[in-house]
């Protein structure tokens, strides 16, 4: 998988990629993060890529131009699955869409700032619009992290144990079952004793009852 995101700050990216999963699945070649300045493709002298909005108001909006520019540029390279746009008032994330965009070969993600970007540039650019939550951050870069993230640990290989991901939240529209490790008696405090018994059809049983239990106190909403 290959993942090109167009970002003003490249340098606030990089870091969650230089260390763990991340940072294991791109040594070994199973996906591939390349950032892209949008100011690299503006015909501004400045660089500048913003500018008033039409009719007024506070803030400024992201041009048209060079994010096409980008878009065009990388497309004449390869072809792209999917144009996300991190933005606030997109759909909300979730696990069944990262499972589906981990399915794909390459995606771009458009990072916005500001008050966000000319929506031309939405109506006939993007192919997605994804958010992370309902609260706007200064920019789309720690989305576009989270988003890569979730993705790209569902790629085949990246994970120790493949079958990790698919008892993760979410995963069956339900939460994970409570989980434990040794000691199995810490100062009085004690391991279901199920779970020590080495029944493992009794084992599975109680994580099933536990999940249900845990999402009907914690999530109700997904079991409707």
């Amino acid at each position: 998988m290959r993942i090109d995101i167009i970002t003003l700050f490249p340098e606030l990216l990089k870091s969650p990629f230089e260390a763990s999963i991340l940072k294991r699945a791109l040594y070994s070649g199973k996906a591939e993060v390349v950032f892209h300045d949008l100011r690299d493709y503006s015909t501004n002298k400045q660089k500048k890529v913003d500018d008033y909005p039409f009719g007024g108001g506070a803030g400024m909006v992201m041009q048209i131009e060079p994010i096409d520019r980008c878009i065009q540029a990388l497309k004449e390279k390869r072809t792209y699955d999917a144009v996300i746009y991190l933005t606030p008032d997109g759909t909300t994330l979730n696990q069944k869409q990262a499972n589906h965009f981990s399915t794909l070969e390459n995606i771009i993600l458009l990072c916005g700032h500001y008050k966000g970007v000319d929506q031309r540039v939405r109506d006939h650019l993007i192919t997605h619009e994804i958010s992370i939550g309902d609260f706007v951050l200064s920019g789309g870069e720690l989305a576009a992290a989270v988003l890569c993230d979730s993705i790209i640990r569902l790629i085949p290989g990246v994970l120790g144990d493949e079958s990790s991901a698919l008892t993760d939240s979410f995963q069956d529209g339900i939460l994970a079952p409570p989980i434990y490790t040794r000691p199995a008696d810490y100062k009085g405090l004690k391991v279901p004793e199920i779970l020590t018994s080495g029944n493992t059809p009794k084992v599975e049983e109680w994580r099933d009852q536990k999940a249900l239990e845990r999402t009907q106190k914690r999530r109700p909403d997904l079991l409707k």
